[in-house]
């Protein structure tokens, strides 16, 4: 217990996170499974090159640590666990390059402080490798660039290849790296320097398995990414409700202190370089040009578009450690304070689930659910099981039945990778079917007083079975529709 308490003393912030860590980590078991623990580990399941919506790092760790361990929940979580705790330890190691000891500190603090942190520990997701490797690759850049170290010139490549390799949005790495090089004066000249292009060439070799992917498949993964999105803000059409949306999302992820710092912060340099024509020093430059493409980038389409919490998520990184200038004692006392109190709250939330959450995006109720839908299947023999959600309930049920799950392909809808199977539903024809449909809003336990159109197009005979209804506690969760359909027709 001395020896803990001496280290505590010596090491408060480490100590800090650490402590946060095994706080972390003590939740896991009783973290259900997440329809993105579900899906990303389908990734894993039906290895590939890339897939449809994302790059496939995320499902590659997932196969990795349950081939190892076991298909269980908990591993799946553990595989998060343990990829974010390597970014918390390589971001630290950066903000070393950068800070005092005693300020890499702070930063570590307001880092680890996060509720982002918490989410990328809990739930699958591709920023949980993304963030591991563009910390990484910002680490090797700077080893590269400051301390003339050649070899991190290739470092850098490989990790800026397994970020993209992780999402899309790490090609903002490269965009960083040559747009500080452009502008810094003494670091201008390494423009022509051959390691540079090494670095970038070989960070493209390493995400060719995507591009290769994206080539057989029509570029489908790509366009996917861009093109509704381009439409959508091409219209220009202000959405007030995104902007503030945006901001309310950013202060619960970064807490109120570390987003009025990175407000502030912004601001400064920002101000600083348009009214006086003035750069800030090399080093912030670096952790800047990491930092205000992708921040001020995403934060300025909010009026448009609605921006999703993540995609800022990558600039945290350096953010942070720019924070870490400025944050003073009694500021990161209030952070703590803030970010204990909100985690106790997410305890119980998590252990206890105190408020009932009106969405398929939670954690509670799909084992019981595949439970149920396996004694249907027991029922009803040669049938087999969909679902129309997009990916949610048939990645789900996925995970723990043993017999194929099929998603809203089955109705004639795009379906996400469930499209990429190479399925040829052809010879589902004349097939019976359970179709499993989540109600987040149910009222009651009653039956619907319909049946949904699209079902009997496909089907010959549709007939509405009793709803699964998911209890917890004695009290009523979650409701599901059940329909047996009978005579699959894949063209209707």
């Amino acid at each position: 217990m001395k020896s803990l308490q001496a280290f505590a003393q010596k090491h408060p912030a480490l100590a800090f996170i650490l402590a946060f860590q095994l706080f972390r980590f003590l939740l896991l078991p009783f973290m259900g499974l997440m329809p993105q623990d579900a899906y990303y580990h389908f990734y894993g399941e039906n290895l590939s090159l890339s897939y449809f919506d994302h790059p496939g790092m995320i499902g590659y760790i997932l196969r990795g640590f349950t081939l190892v361990f076991g298909k269980f929940v908990f591993v799946v979580k553990l595989a998060d666990f343990t990829v974010t705790s390597l970014t918390i330890w390589s971001f630290y190691q950066l903000a070393l390059k950068f800070l005092s000891k005693h300020r890499a500190g702070r930063a570590l603090v307001l880092l680890g402080s996060t509720l982002f942190i918490s989410i990328l520990s809990f739930n699958s997701t591709p920023d949980v490798p993304l963030l591991l490797f563009w910390t990484l690759s910002v680490l090797s850049l700077y080893c590269a660039i400051f301390e003339n170290k050649k070899i991190y010139w290739i470092w850098a490549g490989i990790a800026m290849g397994l970020a993209f390799d992780s999402k899309y949005t790490a090609v903002l790495l490269q965009f960083g790296l040559l747009s500080f090089l452009l502008f810094s004066n003494r670091y201008r000249k390494l423009l022509l320097s051959p390691w540079l292009w090494i670095s970038l060439l070989l960070s493209a070799a390493v995400t060719f398995p995507v591009w290769w992917w994206n080539y057989q498949h029509d570029f489908a993964s790509f366009l996917f990414q861009s093109s509704n999105r381009t439409s959508s803000m091409s219209k220009f059409k202000l959405h007030p409700n995104f902007f503030f949306g945006a901001l309310a999302h950013q202060l619960v992820l970064l807490l109120p202190i570390l987003f009025g710092l990175f407000l502030v912060f912004t601001w400064k340099y920002i101000k600083r370089a348009l009214t006086k024509l003035t750069l800030p020093p090399t080093k912030t430059l670096f952790l800047l040009a990491f930092f205000i493409p992708t921040f001020v980038g995403f934060m300025s389409l909010t009026p448009i578009y609605w921006v999703k919490l993540n995609w800022l998520m990558p600039s945290y990184i350096t953010g942070i450690i720019l924070a870490g200038m400025f944050v003073r004692k009694k500021q990161l006392k209030i952070q703590v304070i803030i970010s204990v109190v909100l985690h106790v709250l997410v305890a119980a939330q998590v252990v206890f689930y105190l408020v009932p959450i009106k969405s398929d995006d939670t954690w509670v109720g799909w084992e019981a659910l595949a439970t149920e839908t396996q004694e249907l299947l027991d029922k009803n023999p040669n049938s087999f099981v969909f679902s129309d959600d997009k990916y949610k309930t048939s990645a789900a049920l996925t995970f723990y039945l043993k017999d194929k799950v099929y998603a809203q392909n089955i109705l004639g809808k795009h379906a996400l990778h469930f499209d990429y199977l190479g399925d040829d539903l052809s010879t589902l024809a004349g097939k019976n079917a359970l179709f499993i449909d989540s109600d987040t809003r149910f009222k009651n336990s009653d039956k619907s007083d319909k049946t949904p159109e699209l079902l009997e197009k496909y089907f010959k005979k549709v007939e509405q079975l009793t709803p699964i209804i998911i209890e917890k506690n004695g009290k009523k969760l979650r409701k599901f529709w059940v329909y047996r359909c009978t005579h699959y027709l894949p063209t209707p």
